[in-house]
């Protein structure tokens, strides 16, 4: 019973704490362009292949 006492609290501070944290992430624009990273790597830019060595460009 006592260690309730302890966990309760705890377990509601870790709530908000995690509460907080994703309001700031959603403030700061984390979440805003979601679809845009999942498309950069798809797509082949030039010239951002690594050069291999001894081949002449």
């Amino acid at each position: 019973m006592n260690s309730l006492l302890l966990l309760i609290p705890l377990a509601i501070l870790l709530g908000m704490l995690g509460l907080a944290a994703f309001l700031w992430a959603l403030r700061s624009g984390q979440f805003d362009d979601l679809d845009g990273a999942a498309q950069r790597v798809l797509l082949d830019e030039e010239g951002t292949r690594p050069k291999t060595p001894g081949r002449k460009p």
